[in-house]
């Protein structure tokens, strides 16, 4: 099982800029699909964007153009860039590192996007 701490939410006025950080810890495979997912109030938990091992990457459409995720193997450790926020952006933002047979969860982070 992998340790997923996430860090870098926040409060920021429409238009600006934050920057997930997501470090994993423990038996860390390369397989697995590194991701971001958000769940504002009331809504259902959604993907907002993922690496897979190869490097192939998605985005939900509401964020592509904006979000840019990316990793750092060496310290094992994924980031989302977000840029342009809007207030519809605002929710918990979660790390998931997923591969056959294990899924793991960070606690989630604030990020909250007003003016």
């Amino acid at each position: 099982q992998v340790q997923l701490v996430e860090s870098g939410g926040g409060l920021v006025q429409p238009g600006g800029s934050l920057r997930l950080s997501c470090a994993a810890s423990g038996t860390i495979f390369s397989t697995y699909v590194r991701s971001w997912y958000r769940q504002a109030p009331g809504k259902q938990r959604e993907l907002v964007a993922r690496i897979f091992s190869i490097g192939t990457i998605d985005y939900a459409d509401s964020v592509r153009g904006r979000f840019t995720i990316s990793r750092d193997n060496a310290k094992n450790t994924v980031y989302l860039q977000m840029n342009k926020l809007k207030p519809e952006d605002t929710a918990v933002y979660y790390c998931n590192w997923w591969r056959r047979g294990e899924e793991n969860w960070g606690q989630g982070t604030q990020v909250t996007v007003s003016s």
